[in-house]
């Protein structure tokens, strides 16, 4: 990686607790040294006749076809929901705080708007599967949501544990290292029993996945809290 200069800035524990890492593809590093695969760093760069043109070299680069991997701000396709200046900043909160989203799902403020998909993990479809039966039973009425205050309470709580283990990428609201933890959290609200796995010792050693809340709510009970 540092032969390449693909050495990253932040440890490897920020990254597993930011959900920012990359999985390279096969023979990635064979096809680097091979010529096949080029990593340059730009600043800027704008598209020619010929291909694409990039700061500092004195050609451009030919190129058949380029593809633009540029991400996305999730935080603004929730402002953008909102016409109200109020609301849109109430949405998203600021630059040195988190999205506030209780149980990374429901603003405090704004209790009718339920986000699903913001918050990151290793794995979004089964992260969001499981909000999404979190809300089904919100909205069922098997449960109630706490007060406000309770709410932005613990809010503050996730936001102090995202800027401590995720460093300046705390914005990403990642909870990737207490994915298991969260999890539990749902299931109690949902009446449902957290410990997934048969036994004790699977309890302790074995990991869990999408496959342990297959059927989660077959034997959940209405509880409000």
């Amino acid at each position: 990686m540092k032969k390449h200069g693909m050495v990253p800035d932040h440890s490897l524990f920020q990254a597993l607790a930011a959900a920012i890492i990359c999985v390279t593809p096969k023979d990635h590093y064979k096809r680097l040294e091979e010529g096949s695969i080029m990593l340059k760093k730009y600043k800027t760069f704008s598209l020619c006749k010929e291909g694409v043109l990039v700061d500092g070299e004195p050609s451009p680069v030919k190129s058949d076809v380029v593809i633009f991997g540029t991400g996305f701000k999730g935080d603004e396709k929730i402002k953008d929901m909102f016409t109200s200046e109020y609301f849109r900043n109430v949405a998203i909160g600021s630059e040195s705080t988190t999205v506030p989203l209780y149980r990374e799902c429901i603003n405090p403020k704004i209790p009718q708007l339920a986000v699903i998909g913001y918050s990151d993990t290793h794995s979004n479809i089964y992260a969001s599967d499981i909000r999404a039966k979190w809300l089904a039973r919100f909205l069922d009425g098997s449960f109630r949501l706490p007060n406000v205050a309770a709410m932005q309470k613990d809010v503050l709580e996730w936001e102090k544990y995202m800027k401590r283990y995720c460093g300046r990428y705390f914005r990403r609201s990642s909870i990737m290292i207490l994915n298991t933890w969260y999890n539990d959290q749902l299931c109690r609200d949902m009446g449902c029993n957290p410990w997934r796995k048969k036994g004790f010792f699977s309890e302790l050693f074995e990991v869990y996945g999408p496959g342990d809340y297959a059927n989660l709510l077959s034997n959940s009970k209405s509880k409000e809290h």
